[in-house]
């Protein structure tokens, strides 16, 4: 059986001019990064749509396993499926950190037949878009040290208030909690900080929601750095550095355009993880891809409980949109694990196992549907999944009405995906469901985030530290109560502890602290044990990674 990378390799991938030419963009156009990827401009954004009515299909799934669903590979499949059934398709997803690449996941560009290409390249630096925002990001780290240590051009800033750390696209632990300025006063002004991931940064977060430049650059204006001695807030336009910043970011700004195996349109921009940001990729490359195409398919990041409210919650409320169906991928060797399997015996058929894990897959579905949505389920299948419990989801899906497809993209591509696809169009143009939000914006702080915890999650009540009530007593004074809410919460469960499996019910959230990102425009409730600085796993995926004498590079699937 050939890996993913054997399988791109195998490829021969369009020029990319005829990829943009496909979706009616011009070939001068491009910003051409060699052959098969180019940068496209923030013009094609705001043409009137080449069609009437565009959709917009957001793909999610139910909380995930260390085994992985395949969301992007499923998202990627359904892509080439429309197609093949004659509606003009692209697909929307992120960039890849190199964190995850290095770390567990090692590659997040799909799987088997359903890839974006060219691998590698997406999955190593692409076109430079995270170190462009790294660089933003840590200008202002800069500038904020350098203002403190000056004596004529001083804003006074108290050290002790400012909570703006340092960022990098890796995986490092030993990052998350530092002293800078030591060796004495030419080395600065020693103060407590640390490194977030770049995936975390709320340049990513500004990047992802942005417009154009005017709103990059006004957002970044509002990014809330601490307080002055006289408790006056200060923002990085009072350092003027958002300019600065906004210029690093001038080409990174532009989304990215490759292709599928079988050369389906793929706009890949933008970034942030799902369980410490907002988990979606840029607004304006979803809003590319919806002036050009009939159907745009994109994913939001780890379960419904996460990037999906987030996608709906967040971005949708900020950029206007609407998802047209929400496709939920569910696997029988997840819901096996969700229902007490142990991770070394999933792909073994066991019936029991998926009736008791079949509540996290009920659970998204009730989310779904709580914010006016209609799901599809997409069942993706293995190797290793028997007829049993394959039939055992389809007849759980029947008795509860909701549509449901089982899909083969890893090994068919398309071909794996058609019925899925054409369940998707029938519930885009028939089901006329219209999305609304889980909360109002004026709604208090407390309030957003126990309806989330609750009707979301499941929760019994959310519980704050000292600290999180100091951080609501500051958001109020800083007149930030109406923004929206992205919550910081594992993955892995539904509940705030990674431990509890399936669908957990009693259980309490415990918001630790309150994090702001006023240039986003949202708050960010830091809960359990989660850390935005993730740290490797004791065999990191980077130790079968490698590169022969020809530059061929092995070990990314």
């Amino acid at each position: 059986m050939k890996t993913d990378i054997e399988i791109a390799r195998s490829i021969r991938m369009k020029p990319i001019t005829a990829i943009a030419e496909h979706l009616g963009i011009n070939a001068d156009d491009l910003e051409l990064y060699g052959k098969f990827k180019a940068k496209t401009p923030l013009s094609y954004k705001s043409t009137k749509p080449h069609f009437v009515d565009p959709k917009l299909v957001l793909v999610s799934a139910i909380s995930p396993t260390p085994a992985g669903e395949g969301k992007t590979t499923v998202s990627i499949g359904l892509s080439q499926a429309l197609n093949r059934i004659g509606k003009q398709t692209s697909v929307v997803l992120r960039e890849p950190s190199l964190g995850p690449v290095f770390g567990i996941k090692g590659g997040a560009t799909g799987g088997g037949y359903a890839q974006v290409l060219p691998m590698e390249d997406i999955n190593l630096h692409f076109t430079g878009d995270f170190a462009a925002i790294e660089k933003a990001h840590n200008l202002l780290a800069a500038l904020i040290d350098n203002n403190i240590q000056s004596k004529n051009h001083s804003l006074h800033l108290d050290p002790r208030t400012i909570s703006w750390k340092r960022v990098m696209d890796m995986n490092d632990r030993s990052l998350r909690k530092l002293v800078a300025g030591l060796g004495g006063t030419t080395f600065g002004v020693p103060r407590e900080t640390g490194f977030d991931i770049t995936a975390a940064s709320e340049v990513m977060a500004i990047f992802c929601l942005s417009n154009d430049i005017r709103d990059l650059k006004e957002r970044l204006g509002n990014i809330f750095i601490g307080y002055s001695y006289d408790k006056k807030p200060i923002y990085a336009r009072d350092l003027k550095a958002h300019g600065a910043m906004a210029a690093l970011l001038k080409e990174a700004i532009k989304p990215n355009l490759v292709q599928t195996l079988e050369g389906t349109p793929a706009f890949i921009h933008g970034g942030p993880f799902a369980n410490i940001a907002q988990g979606t990729n840029s607004v304006i490359a979803t809003k590319t891809a919806l002036a050009l195409s009939e159907y745009t398919v994109t994913e939001a990041g780890f379960g419904f409980d996460l990037g999906a409210e987030k996608f709906l919650d967040i971005k949708c409320r900020f950029a206007g949109l609407t998802p047209n169906a929400v496709v939920l991928v569910a696997t029988a060797r997840a819901l096996k694990y969700h229902g007490g399997k142990s991770l070394k015996t999933i792909h073994e058929p066991d019936l029991d196992a998926l009736k008791k894990g079949i509540g996290n897959l009920q659970k998204h579905i009730e989310n779904i549907k709580i914010f006016n949505l209609a799901p599809v389920v997409a069942i993706n299948r293995f190797t290793t999944d028997t007829s049993d419990e394959l039939s055992f989801i389809r007849q759980f899906c029947d008795e509860i009405g909701v549509p449901v497809s089982v899909v083969d993209v890893w090994a068919k591509g398309g071909e794996g995906a058609l019925e899925l696809a054409t369940m998707v169009v029938e519930n885009s143009s028939t089901v006329h469901t219209k999305f609304k939000p889980l909360y109002a914006l004026d709604d208090s702080v407390e309030t957003k985030i126990e309806t989330i915890a609750k009707k979301i999650y499941g929760a019994e009540a959310v519980d704050y530290t000292p600290k999180a009530k100091a951080g609501l007593l500051k958001i109020a004074d800083l007149g930030m109560s109406n923004f929206a809410i992205c919550m910081a919460k594992t993955q892995k469960s539904l509940s705030d502890n990674p431990d509890l499996l399936g669908r957990p019910k009693d259980f309490i959230i415990t918001v630790r602290e309150i994090e702001i990102a006023s240039g986003a425009g949202f708050l960010i409730p830091i809960t359990g044990d989660i850390m935005r600085m993730p740290g490797l796993p004791e065999i990191p995926a980077s130790e079968r990674i490698d590169i022969d004498d020809d530059g061929n590079i092995s070990g990314l699937f």
